[in-house]
């Protein structure tokens, strides 16, 4: 059993549900790939580009590592007063803004592209 499908398999109700869709969406639509670290799956191409982080009342937080140097068109970033990490708290997988989070995931992966690699 893969990494990943035993941390999704460790998560209940909403939690189980955001995760599987989020990890299907940046492994198969936006090419990442997933490693289990400090125990939460992680994604990278050259660098660590984004995480999902189990949070407080059956939520996960979509976290980008360089998420201070993304735009923010869409709005729904928070740094929660953070240097570098911003992210998305999603509580419900039927309401995950797919478009906006493509757009933000695409946004990472050339700011990732332009960057040194550092893994």
């Amino acid at each position: 059993m893969s990494s990943i499908i035993n941390f999704i398999s460790g998560l209940d109700g909403q939690q189980k549900a955001i995760v599987s869709y989020l990890h299907q969406r940046l492994a198969e639509h936006h090419g990442l790939v997933q490693h289990i670290k400090y125990e939460i799956p992680m994604y990278y191409r050259k660098s660590w580009v984004c995480y999902l982080n189990p949070i407080k009342n059956e939520g996960i937080e979509l976290a980008f590592l360089n998420g201070h140097k993304l735009s923010n068109d869409q709005g729904i970033l928070d740094r929660k007063k953070r240097k570098m990490v911003a992210g998305i708290d999603l509580y419900h997988v039927s309401k995950i803004p797919e478009r906006q989070i493509d757009e933000i995931v695409q946004e990472a992966i050339i700011l990732d592209d332009l960057a040194k690699s550092k893994r």
